[in-house]
């Protein structure tokens, strides 16, 4: 299998041991399923059916951020507690994706990983790469030569894009514009927990570390997510988990592209969005995952509505030739092999199927 490496942009063998170990960067759980969620988790799937089908075992965690900023302005918004608010949107999100046919992932949330994000604080600031100021702790991001390696951005790419994804470069307390928080005060209405630097809860970057290390260890096969997680999120995760470890965080950074709709990315800020549950109530969900998995996971797209109808079709084409056909099988796996080729695998499935030929195990495998 060769995938592409976004730290080495290029297209390169995995070759991981018997156990795959795989984190990606879960939802903050505020609102529906939409498409843009559904696409980065069922690439992660399809990566996991066919790692099995070469015989390995797969391990794949996948957080769920119950204490974070946009969790908290919603609750506020709604009058609820917002625990009960991410309870019944992670419900929802575990409903979509059971219908998608998604395998089980281990699911840890981020208030489950108080105990290790401060036994993590207090690594980094044993080592001199985190300080306190103004009732926080910021990572030292100058005692990392390579920090932002893995985005390939520059700094002043990465200052901008700081500013917009929430890093608070304008922060009085930091030394630097892109030192990143580790722990901070929180409003009176969140939730807080006593540390020995001041009450307070976590920063974003932190939570996938500690969760990381705590549930697979110092090194991960596989990290994957949305590209716009790759700076601040990943570059800010790598930092401070190596920082703290010594040792390599990822062996192989994946990453999927974004989905559009009406010419913008598709986002709960924007509310351009395409949401799972209701197009559940019309179609299939197994033509909802072929819809996704129709582009390549590092192509971005955009939602057109045409979609649904033709994997609808596409669908029942399938259905009718459910035998077995080892030659396409053997093809589907050479392109899923070849950096996920989701769009080469489904061409010749249809091709087969055109011809009356046995699609089955090929679409198995998808």
């Amino acid at each position: 299998m060769r995938l592409f490496d976004t730290a080495r942009q290029a297209v390169v063998p995995f070759e991981p041991g018997p156990i795959v170990t795989i984190y990606t960067c879960g939802i903050t759980p505020y609102d529906a399923t939409h498409m843009g969620h559904a696409a980065v988790y069922l690439t992660y799937d399809v990566l996991q059916r066919r790692l099995r089908d070469l015989g390995h075992a797969t391990r794949c965690v996948r957080n769920v951020t119950d204490v974070d900023d946009p969790l908290f302005a919603k609750a506020r918004e709604l009058g609820v507690h917002y625990l009960d608010l991410a309870a019944g949107e992670e419900a929802r999100f575990e409903r979509d994706m059971e219908a998608l046919n998604a395998l089980p992932v281990e699911t840890p949330r981020a208030s489950s990983a108080i105990p290790d994000i401060r036994g993590f604080i207090g690594m980094v600031l044993d080592r001199g790469v985190a300080y306190e100021a103004g009732g926080s702790v910021y990572f030292d991001v100058s005692t990392v030569e390579s920090f932002g390696s893995l985005s390939h951005y520059t700094t002043d790419e990465m200052l901008v894009l700081a500013k917009e994804r929430g890093g608070n470069i304008d922060d009085p307390n930091k030394r630097s514009p892109l030192d990143f928080v580790l722990w901070h005060p929180s409003a009176d209405d969140e939730p807080a927990w006593d540390t020995m630097w001041g009450p307070g809860r976590p920063g974003w970057h932190i939570v996938c570390s500690a969760l990381a290390m705590r549930l697979i260890g110092t090194t991960i096969d596989l990290l994957g997510g949305g590209a716009d997680l790759i700076f601040p999120h990943h570059v800010c995760e790598r930092a401070q988990s190596e920082a703290a470890t010594g040792e390599p965080f990822v062996k192989h950074w994946m990453h999927t592209a974004l989905i559009a709709k009406d010419g913008e990315k598709m986002s709960k800020s924007l509310g351009n969005l395409v949401f799972v549950d209701n197009l559940r109530e019309v179609y299939d969900p197994r033509a909802i995952r072929l819809a996704i998995i129709e582009h390549h996971y590092r192509t971005e797209w955009e939602w057109d509505d045409q979609m649904m109808p033709r994997n609808a079709a596409r669908l029942d084409a399938w259905n009718e030739r459910a035998g077995s056909n080892p030659d396409l099988l053997d093809d589907v796996r050479a392109r899923l092999d070849d950096d996920l080729d989701t769009p080469g695998a489904l061409a010749a499935i249809d091709a087969a199927a055109a011809t009356g030929a046995g699609v089955g195990e090929a679409a198995a495998l998808l």
